[in-house]
C-alpha cells in the first residue's frame, strides 16, 4: 500500500493497453495520466524544480513562472503547492478551461495571452510576457521548459527505463513531440540500450518543430510555433505529422471502447497506426506513450459542437486518416 507525504510522490509508471483489438495492429500504449498532477509533465515539473533547489536557484521568496499550454502548468501548480513556493503560469486561450481551473484551485495565479505574436504565434507571445515579468522582478525564477536539460532528463532517468524493463524486446517506440522533452529523454536513453529501437515522434500538422509550415493549431499540448531548443533530430528515426481532425477522430474511436484520452494521446496514436500500416515487418513490438486521459478535453475534443464548428461537420463520419510522414 503507497504510503506519500508529496503529491508528487506518486505515479502509476506500468499500466499499458493493449490496443491491437482497437486499431487492427500491435501496440501497447504506455498510460501517463495516472498521478495527482493528471499527466506526464509531473516528471519534468518535479524534476526541474528540484535541480533549481540544488542549483540554488530559489528562495523562500521566488516565485515561479513558466509558458504552459496546460499540463505542465498544472504539474508545476501541484509541486509548487507541496514544496511552498508561489507560481504563476503564461498560458494563451487555447487552454483548457479546466486545466485553468485547477491551476488556480492548487493556488497557482494565471496569465491568459489572448492574442498570438505574428511571427512567433502564441508560443512567441507566452515567452515575450515571461521574459517581461522576470526583467520586472528578480523574484521570478522562470524554469524553461524548452531548454531545460531536466526536462529530458525526467524521461531518461525514468520514462524510458520503465518501458525498458517491461519491453526487454522493444522495436518501436511512439512519442508525442511538444517541448521534445520526452522525446529526447527517451530517444537518448535508448540509443545507449543494448538494441537498437526506432524512435518515431509524432507531431501536429501546423507546428514548425521538423520544418513543416506553420498553421492553425486548436488542440494543446504537442507541436510548436518555434523551433525547441532542446531538440536533436539525429536521435529521431522517423516522424508522423497528424492532422488535428484526424487527432479527434483517433480519441473517439478510443472512447467508443471505453478509454478516455487527450489530444495527445489521439496525435501519437493516430501517428502510430499510420506508421504501422506501411511497415512490411508484421511482428514489431511497439509501444506509444499516452501523456494523459481525456477529463480535459470534454469541452473541446469530447463536445459535438466544438469540434464541428471548427473542422466541420462531417469530421467524426470520416475514418480515413490524413497523415503525412517525413524521414527525419
Amino acid at each position: 500500500m503507497p504510503v506519500i507525504s508529496v503529491p508528487q510522490a506518486f505515479n502509476e509508471d506500468d499500466l499499458y493497453v493493449d490496443l491491437e483489438r482497437i486499431i487492427g495492429h500491435p501496440l501497447f500504449l504506455k498510460c501517463e495520466g495516472f498521478n495527482f498532477a493528471g499527466s506526464i509533465k509531473l516528471k519534468a515539473a518535479t524534476e526541474m524544480v528540484e535541480a533549481a533547489e540544488n542549483d540554488g536557484l530559489l528562495t523562500p521568496n521566488s516565485v515561479l513562472v513558466e509558458s504552459s499550454s496546460g499540463n505542465l502548468g498544472v504539474a508545476l501548480s501541484m509541486v509548487a503547492a507541496s514544496k511552498g513556493y508561489r507560481f504563476l503560469c503564461v498560458t494563451d486561450s487555447r487552454c483548457n478551461l479546466s486545466s485553468r481551473l485547477m491551476m488556480e484551485a492548487l493556488g497557482s495565479e494565471v496569465h491568459v495571452i489572448a492574442k498570438p505574436d505574428p511571427v512567433g504565434g502564441f508560443l512567441g507571445a507566452r515567452i515575450d510576457h515571461v521574459r517581461a515579468l522576470c526583467a520586472s522582478d528578480d523574484r521570478y525564477v522562470w524554469l524553461n521548459q524548452y531548454a531545460n536539460p531536466s526536462n529530458g532528463m525526467a524521461h531518461y532517468r525514468r520514462t524510458a527505463p520503465a518501458i525498458a524493463q517491461q519491453f526487454p524486446d522493444l522495436d518501436v517506440l511512439f512519442v508525442g513531440a511538444g517541448t521534445t522533452g520526452t522525446l529526447m529523454g527517451c530517444a537518448r536513453y535508448f540509443r545507449e540500450w543494448h538494441r537498437p529501437v526506432r524512435i518515431v515522434a509524432v507531431d501536429s500538422v501546423g507546428s514548425v518543430t521538423f520544418g513543416g509550415a506553420q498553421g492553425r493549431r486548436m488542440i494543446p499540448g504537442l507541436g510548436t510555433s518555434r523551433r525547441p531548443p532542446l531538440l536533436d533530430e539525429s536521435y529521431v528515426d522517423d516522424v508522423v505529422c497528424v492532422a488535428e481532425a484526424d487527432t479527434i477522430r483517433a480519441c473517439h474511436r478510443l472512447a467508443r471502447r471505453g478509454f478516455l484520452f487527450g489530444g495527445s494521446t489521439g496525435t501519437v496514436v493516430s501517428g502510430a497506426v499510420e506508421w504501422l500500416a506501411r511497415q512490411e515487418e508484421r511482428e514489431l513490438t511497439a509501444v506509444a506513450i499516452a501523456p494523459d486521459l481525456g477529463e480535459r478535453y470534454l469541452e473541446t475534443i469530447y463536445q459535438t459542437n466544438w469540434v464541428q464548428d471548427l473542422y466541420g461537420e462531417d469530421v467524426l463520419g470520416s475514418a480515413e486518416p490524413s497523415t503525412a510522414s517525413q524521414a527525419a
